[in-house]
This record gives C-alpha cells, structure tokens and sequence, in this order.
C-alpha cells in the first residue's frame, strides 16, 4: 500500500501520492492496482470534495515500470491484453472521477505518467517538468494513453510528439494543452493550495455534473441536439436541493451550506 499513499484533510480534500521515487513513481500492474482502488474508493467517499494526485522525489511518474516491461517482453497476447485492459481501466478511472481533480507535477511525466496528468481537469506543473511519449523509441505506440492526451493537445500535435518521441518542456506543454499552468517549483504549493480553495467554494453536485456535461457536449456539434441536452441538464440541476440552497444563498447574500465559515 506504500507504493500509493492516501492522505485526505479536515477541509475533504484528497491528496494521493505516487510513492515510489527510486523507479521515478514508474507504474507496474500492482500499483496500477492500487491507483484503481484508490480512486474507486475516493469516488464513493461523500465527504471527499477534491482530488490532487502527485509523486514523491523528482518525477511526477516515468510511465511503465521496466520490471513489468521486462515481463511483458514474453507474455503471449492474451497477457499483453490483460495488461492493458488494467491500464485502460486505470486512466478510464481518473478520468471519470465524480469529484474535481488536480495534477500536481511536482517533476517530469512520460508516457503513461503525462496521461495521468492529462485526465485530471486541472493541471499545474513546475516549470522545468519535462513531458514525452516515447513508446515508438521501443517499437512500440501510446495506444492506451492516446485518446486522453489527443483530447488534451489535438491530434495534430499528438501526431507530432507521438512519432518523434522527442520531450518538450513544461512552457510547451501549456501550450499544447496539456497542463494549464507552469510555476517554479517553490511556488507550487501555494498555486494547489489557492486552486483548491476556489474549488471548495463550488457547489459538490454541480462539480459533479459539470463534468458530465463536458464529456457529454465533447462529442455533440452546436445543434439540437446539445442544446435539448443543456436544457435538460439545467433545468435538473436548478431543481436539486443543492441548486435550490445556492441560489438561496446569493440571494439572501449568504454563504451556501457547502462553504465551511
């Protein structure tokens, strides 16, 4: 259970720390594992209001463990398949997360490792964080990693970085997409701790189904269709007891129940 540690404060917030920092937080099928649980266990937590995912040492996580890459080198297919399916589950899991989530990329991200950073719905890096996904360096290609972060920086760019393999920087990474933000690393934790106060001053629901509604308008042109779906999503939201209690609050020039004095 080290290899994962889970830490959640008096304020609800989460902080899960890939704990490995002598494979720079490489991930094998184990500790993929334990992510999994983790993040199941957290989304079922009502009491949890957000999510930081981090690493210990220099690297946020160098992607693959070469132990389990060293495995993979004689698994049959039906193995290679069931690997992947764990490591698909695994991104699916975080980026599916009922609660808002934070990258804190205290250090560099490779391959798997940038895709973590790329499910998450905010992303901070330090400034000198490095970011690649060097899969065709070994023959191999980004499969599972690749939906996420084409999301995240297009597939023009995905095209580029996936075929050369080359690393880019953090500054590059802000502006493909895929951290929303570069700070120096002594900064860092002031950045997470002020983010997350503003995420706890949003309602827990409406956090909830906003992402939701993200992921369901993604796929959808400007039409009919998206907009029957707007209408149905805010009319249901408003109508919720938390909706009901927000608007309350700014009309009474109150603070919502959710916000702690």
């Amino acid at each position: 259970m080290d290899e994962v540690r889970l830490s959640v404060d008096a304020r609800g917030v989460a902080t899960v720390t890939l704990n490995r920092p002598e494979l720079h937080n490489a991930l094998d099928d184990g500790s993929a594992d334990l992510l999994i649980a983790t993040f199941e266990t957290l989304a079922e937590d009502p009491t949890v209001r957000a999510v930081v995912l981090t690493g210990s040492g220099i690297s946020f996580s160098a992607g693959h463990d070469h132990e389990g890459m060293r495995r993979l080198v004689d698994s049959d297919e039906a193995e290679l398949v069931h690997h992947a399916r764990l490591l698909s589950r695994l991104l699916a899991t975080l980026d599916t997360l009922p609660k808002p989530t934070v990258a804190r990329v205290q250090g560099s991200a490779f391959g798997l490792g940038a895709a973590l950073v790329a499910c998450c719905d905010v992303a901070i890096a330090t400034s000198e964080a490095l970011f690649s996904f060097a899969d065709v360096r070994l023959g191999v290609i980004p499969a599972i990693s690749a939906p996420y972060v084409m999301r995240a920086i297009g597939e023009r760019a995905a095209r580029r970085y996936f075929i050369t393999g080359e690393r880019f920087n953090a500054g590059k990474a802000k502006r493909l997409g895929l951290i929303h933000q570069d700070v120096e690393h002594e900064e860092l934790d002031a950045t997470i701790h002020y983010l997350v106060e503003q995420l706890l001053l949003n309602g827990p629901q409406a956090m909830r189904e906003v992402k939701t509604l993200v992921r369901d308008l993604a796929p959808l042109p400007v039409g009919e269709q998206s907009t029957a779906l707007a209408i149905e999503r805010i009319a249901r939201v408003c109508a919720s007891a938390e909706g009901r209690e927000g608007i309350r609050a700014f009309l009474e020039q109150r603070k919502p129940g959710w916000v702690e004095d």
